[in-house]
């Protein structure tokens, strides 16, 4: 096993030629890996992953595969999210002691969507070294093909997983003024996009699957269209990124408070379905997504 200090085994791979990797500082050197080919990945990067002393990773296996791709020999020490609690100690403990570690996760940049943040919050507060070696990532490489505005964006990762919870997170999001980007499950993207599009109406969207990856694919289309069409599709596979534009310029998004009084004002003068319209026609927010909600306060005061 290698050893927290120089040794004649820290080499690389690429384009057939072997090399070796120069020293690096002692710290933790948080390096982004590939999302699916592996040929998205720096220089620096591999230099950096066959210099460390260990290479600390999400899933080992995952990890290994990219390793051997580029004969790259560094032990692997497995960190994620069930064993982050008793891991995480040893490891600051080597920091502390010169260590120089080097931190992935299963693909793209790391600490989005895994634990690696606590590690790095308390490396940094325990006076750690800590060092990015940018590279791939899922987020960015969506926004790049979706073909949706990208001056400003805001990645939620993965929104509930029923149906109630998940459109109570889109209204709070609705009135973000940037492209929305969300992880999803192949499980769950058409009932997403159903929510979606009944609590945002018809925006312009981007599903952006597989990225990098041979079966590739990005459909773009209005909330509304891709829920139809992916619900044709016979099964879903693959990693996906899901993006949604930015309300349109003046679009009028209430917060929930101002909402419900505009709500309680059409109902003291109309009927429900009366009320739903008034509001939807109002507010921006589509006449389903109103509708909804006046049913929920009923039911809410029967209960």
């Amino acid at each position: 096993m290698r050893e927290d200090s120089e040794s004649s085994d820290r080499f690389y791979t690429a384009f057939g030629l072997r090399a070796e990797a120069a020293s690096i500082a002692p710290g933790l050197h948080v390096v982004a890996t590939p999302i699916g080919n592996l040929k998205d990945i720096s220089f620096r990067a591999l230099e950096t992953l066959a210099a460390a002393d260990h290479v600390i990773a999400e899933d080992t296996r995952t990890t290994k595969v990219l390793l051997s791709h580029y004969g790259v020999s560094t032990p692997l020490t497995a960190y994620h999210e069930h064993n982050a609690r008793l891991v995480r100690p040893h490891l600051l403990a080597r920091l502390a002691t010169g260590a120089k570690l080097a931190l992935v996760s299963d693909a793209g940049t790391p600490l989005v969507s895994d634990p690696g943040y606590k590690l790095v919050q308390e490396a940094i507060t325990q006076g750690v070294h800590v060092t990015a070696v940018p590279g791939a990532s899922a987020i960015l490489a969506a926004l790049i093909v979706a073909g949706l505005p990208t001056d400003r964006f805001f990645f939620e990762g993965f929104l509930p997983h029923k149906s109630a919870a998940r459109r109570a997170r889109l209204t709070k999001l609705a009135q973000v003024p940037g492209t929305l980007v969300f992880f999803e499950s192949p499980r769950r993207l058409v009932e997403t996009l159903v929510d979606c599009a009944a609590v945002l109406g018809p925006r312009p969207a981007a599903v952006a699957r597989e990225l990098t990856k041979f079966y590739e694919s990005v459909k773009r289309g209005a909330l509304t269209d891709l829920a139809q069409s992916l619900a044709q599709e016979e099964q879903l596979r693959g990693e996906i990124v899901l993006l949604i534009a930015p309300p349109e310029e003046g679009a009028l998004i209430l917060a929930e408070a101002d909402l419900d009084a505009k709500i309680s004002a059409a109902l003291a003068m109309h009927s429900a379905r009366d009320a739903a319209d008034i509001v939807a026609a109002a507010t921006g927010h589509t006449r389903r997504h109103i509708y909804a909600r006046i049913l929920q306060r009923n039911t809410d005061k029967d209960a």
